[in-house]
């Protein structure tokens, strides 16, 4: 009995967390430190916070990975969820492994905008388009990012000439156009933006820079 035990303990999942992307969300777990737990299979169920019973992920019922994809089961972003995870080793099955209290709207990392770049003569035209979530319209396309949350697009210059790190805020409101003017011909200018979400204080990671010269 003590070597089942043993056994149980050594492959009980460990880290299990909830990344999430533009309210694409995975769980993700590590496997327990026994050497053996390589083999092990894995079992994940979730829950809303508050209810008394947990639902079993049918897709990850069984499997070796060590991620399961709960984009559709997490989709009332309000709500805040758990999820679980127990690992099985030659007919052994773990105890449950608790992920923390996942909230979507207000934990789901927001990516960067579309970022692309039209220049004129001594002008620079910026055209930006904010992620879009899984969740699909009537008609099929995946609703923005900006129907969830009030965004803000921040958009910013590099002059090549001066510093390839400097970044300067030349933008931040909702327009999905912008104009930079008077900007020195035959000069390497880049842009990047990012997304800006107020009430939570929270911004996306820069998007890939767009560079034109002039």
């Amino acid at each position: 009995v003590l070597e089942n035990q043993d056994l149980r303990d050594s492959i009980k999942p460990q880290k299990v967390e909830f990344h999430s992307l533009n309210f694409n969300t995975t769980l993700h777990w590590q496997p327990g430190w026994a050497r053996e737990a390589r083999d092990a299979l894995y079992f994940v169920q979730y829950k809303v916070y508050g209810q008394s019973t947990w639902q079993n992920k049918d897709e990850c019922w069984g499997i070796s990975s060590h991620a399961c994809d709960l984009t559709h089961e997490t989709s009332d972003i309000q709500e805040p969820y758990y999820s679980r995870v127990r690992a099985a080793l030659a007919g052994v099955y773990s105890n449950w492994s608790l992920s923390h209290r996942f909230t979507p709207w207000r934990e789901t990392m927001i990516g960067p905008p579309m970022v692309t770049v039209v220049h004129s003569n001594k002008s620079i035209i910026v055209k930006l388009q904010a992620p879009r979530s899984p969740y699909k319209r009537k008609r099929g396309s995946k609703i923005p990012m900006t129907n969830y949350y009030d965004l803000l697009y921040q958009v910013f210059i590099i002059n090549n000439l001066l510093d390839e790190q400097h970044r300067v805020l030349v933008y931040e409101g909702k327009d999905k156009v912008i104009k930079i003017q008077d900007l020195r011909p035959g000069v390497s200018y880049c842009i990047v933006a990012k997304m800006y979400v107020p009430m939570l204080d929270h911004s996306s990671a820069y998007s890939s820079r767009q560079c034109t010269v002039l």
